[in-house]
């Protein structure tokens, strides 16, 4: 074989270790079903010897050895029922291990995702990383249940076959011999091209993933701009690859199986004449031919298996690597002191500059801001001035490069994300809601939700009329992303939710962009009630919704050209002036 990962190889034995008894019970039921493999080519020979009218070998001259009749199927029911005894419970232990892995391994997997940075979303398409939990987790599982099963109880089988023609005629078991080097030879020659055909049938698997998941989520998209050639020409083209790759594959795979056979055939056919030859000379009978031909038919089976156990190990460490690349990949630092008590809301930024990963133009230059408890500030500016990339540095969803920003004092890059985070509730015009009622919507993250302070926010955000026509009420699905409620209700739903969690920092992007004039004011009342005493960050491209700010920063290309209260900077005649007179 190629050249196989051993820190990946030690991590899979560990993982399945964990079931060391599952796995103890299977190696001894795959032991007696490699016994039973052996006892029958015994019985066989044993039954022609000794009841076919013939002289038993054993026996006095002269003297024709009979045995009860009921020996046969004692014999040879009893030989199956063990052997399919051990079979059955083999296969059942091994989908126990099978099932319990794989549900550690996706879990693994998942709760990595959680608590990866931000930034990891970015580089990771989410076909990828579906594809990944999903299909490469599942290749992983199924090699190690073909390998175990195959290696253990297969070696056993050879070895018991083997051992037994040896002690039956060592000079034909010469012959089978031949089998072995060939096969090698084979399985080194395939495994080179397997592996690198899996690598390649993953990445292409994961595209066409990732183009289904686009197709489902952008289905609206799709119908009215008519990219329906246009997805479909996609699809195709990335089905036909994985296609293509799965032939090569297959072929890969398929071209040891004639070859095995032409080995085994030179085999038999050179066993049947060397045992032919001692049969003419009287120093074997026909039961040891029995016995020796059907054991040696026998070992090409497990053989085979051997052989053919190449292509899901190589598909299999392919997805490993894959898979444990995603769990090793490194988690948002959760170290940091803890917030035990409700912060005033105290923002400075001092100096402050960031670059996003694999970028050179920085983002964001040289931000000096200082945020008072309670006041609300908006921040202005064409799209691409580093508005939202300044709004994503209070939760620490990315750290600045330079500078620092501090909360009530303290540095944000010294506290524990959790306790942050705890302190800042947003809403955004990329709504994310889940597919549960309203009200685990409305009360999301908090383990024992309180009924009054969901009641509370349902009235706050003008959403009691709505509830009101919902057939199930609070309890009512929303659908995936909310796609049973109009947009307007979406977004009252994901205010909701920044109300009920009572956070003393705010973050609003475009928080009223998805509402209708009449929503908008009724909903714009509940914000200003909610950012009454608390600090508040409010991204907005509507300049009308601002006009109330405590201050307005205009940015521009990363750098703050402009601050102050919407009547001075529009006395000023500078950039937001220039912004507000485009807009009106």
């Amino acid at each position: 074989m190629t050249k196989i990962n051993k820190s990946v190889l030690q991590r899979l034995w560990k993982a399945a270790s964990q079931y060391r008894a599952y796995l103890a019970l299977t190696m001894i039921t795959m032991a007696i079903t490699a016994l039973t493999e052996v006892a029958l080519p015994w019985g066989l020979g044993e039954l022609l010897d000794q009841g076919f009218g013939q002289k038993g070998k054993n026996a006095p001259t002269g003297e024709i050895v009979q045995f009860p009749l009921w020996y046969v199927p004692v014999i040879l029911i009893g030989i199956f029922l063990v052997r399919g005894v051990c079979t059955f419970m083999t296969s059942y232990l091994m989908s126990r291990i099978s099932v319990n892995l794989l549900n550690d391994l996706r879990a693994k997997i998942f709760d990595k995702l959680l608590h990866v940075p931000v930034g990891f979303y970015h580089e990771e398409s989410s076909g990828r990383i579906i594809n990944t939990i999903m299909f490469e987790a599942q290749q992983i599982v199924e090699m190690i249940k073909v390998s175990i099963t195959t290696l253990f109880r297969d070696s056993l089988t050879v070895m018991a076959l083997m051992g037994f023609l040896i002690w039956k005629n060592w000079k034909l078991t010469l012959v089978t011999l031949i089998l072995i080097p060939g096969l090698t030879l084979l399985v080194r020659g395939v495994s080179k091209r397997l592996r690198k055909l899996n690598h390649q049938s993953l990445e292409v698997s994961g595209e066409l993933t990732q183009v289904i998941e686009e197709s489902t989520r952008a289905h609206q998209v799709i119908r009215i701009f008519g990219g329906q050639r246009y997805e479909q020409a996609r699809f195709e083209e990335k089905n036909k690859k994985l296609g293509s790759y799965t032939m090569k594959s297959t072929v890969a795979v398929s071209f040891t199986t004639p070859l095995t056979q032409i080995l085994a055939a030179l085999a038999v056919s050179m066993v049947i004449m060397l045992a032919l030859a001692q049969a003419r000379q009287d120093s074997s009978t026909v039961g040891d031919f029995v016995e020796f031909i059907t054991a040696m038919m026998m070992l090409l089976t497990p053989l085979k298996r051997l052989a053919d156990l190449n292509g899901p190990m190589q598909r299999g460490m392919a997805a490993a690597e894959s898979v444990y690349g995603m769990i090793d990949a490194m988690p948002e630092v959760e170290s940091g002191a803890l917030l035990e008590q409700r912060v005033q809301g105290h923002l400075q930024f001092k100096d402050v500059g960031f670059t996003y990963p694999g970028q050179e133009q920085p983002a964001l230059q040289n931000i000096a801001l200082d945020i008072l408890p309670g006041e609300t500030v908006a921040l202005v500016g064409m799209s691409g001035g580093g508005k939202t990339s300044l709004a994503n540095l209070v939760p620490r969803f990315y750290d600045a490069d330079q500078g620092s920003i501090l909360l009530d004092g303290m540095a944000l890059s010294g506290l524990s994300l959790k306790s942050l985070r705890q302190q800042i509730a947003m809403v955004s015009q990329h709504l994310v809601l889940f597919d549960d009622t309203i009200a685990a919507n409305i009360a999301y993250g908090d383990e024992q939700p309180d009924k009054e302070r969901i009641a509370h926010a349902v009235k706050a955000a003008h959403l009691t009329e709505v509830v009101n026509e919902m057939p199930e009420g609070l309890n009512t699905m929303v659908g995936d992303n909310g796609m049973r409620l109009s947009g307007g209700q979406r977004q009252r739903l994901a205010i909701a939710r920044a109300i009920y969690k009572n956070a003393p920092i705010l973050i609003l992007d475009e928080a009223t962009s998805a509402l209708d004039s009449e929503s908008e004011r009724a909903v714009q009342a509940a914000l200003d009630s909610l950012m009454a005493g608390r600090t508040t960050l409010v991204i907005a491209h509507r300049l009308s919704t601002i006009e109330r700010a405590s201050k307005i920063v205009v940015l521009a290309e990363g750098k703050i050209v402009e601050i102050g209260t919407h009547a001075d900077l529009l006395a000023k005649g500078g950039a937001y002036a220039n912004l507000y007179q485009l807009q009106f």
